[in-house]
């Protein structure tokens, strides 16, 4: 069982594992609105680049269908999803910090989001697991200045990575 490693002085995580090519804006715990920000502009040009290389290859590959237009469709979309998938990746990645390290913790968190999104449309899994990579590094980064900074920082960025396709779903 892997023992947690300890927090550098600056409090950036990550500069010797392999996500350490993510800016140092969210690897370490300082400025909310950059981490934000940085974490989202990472995961949406992500999300689009795997969407068309997956769309490319291979075209006939289930996407999402979501049931529901309008306001209802946009909040559970833009607030209450990142809330609740925020909660719960919380728990997992805190049971998977008590075996593994936190570069392994977040490949795995963004792994199983992944997977859990293919069980629903197999295209929508190959897409969804980057920004769960971003979401992932940004709440154990900021898990050092406390849970509700983690889940906030977290959720924000999910939100916003939700925002466009909120909006096509809800009144597109």
């Amino acid at each position: 069982m892997a023992t947690s490693q300890p927090v550098p002085a600056s409090g950036r995580l990550f500069d010797d594992s392999f996500l350490r090519f993510f800016p140092a804006t969210m690897r370490e715990p300082r400025r909310a609105w950059l981490a934000i920000l940085t974490g989202w502009a990472f995961s949406i040009v992500g999300s689009i680049a795997l969407a068309a290389i997956s769309g490319a290859i291979a075209p006939a590959l289930a996407t999402p269908e979501f049931p529901m237009k309008g306001p209802m469709a946009f909040f559970m979309l833009v607030v209450f999803a990142p809330f609740v998938e925020t909660l719960i990746m919380a728990g997992l990645l805190s049971l998977l910090l008590r075996f593994f390290s936190p570069s392994a913790s977040v490949l795995i968190s963004a792994l199983a989001w992944g997977a859990a999104h293919s069980s629903m449309a197999l295209g929508w899994g190959l897409v969804i697991w980057w920004p769960f990579l971003i979401f992932s590094t940004l709440y154990v980064v900021w898990r050092q200045r406390g849970f509700w900074a983690a889940v906030g920082i977290a959720a924000t960025t999910h939100a916003l990575q939700n925002m466009a396709p909120g909006l096509i779903v809800a009144f597109g």
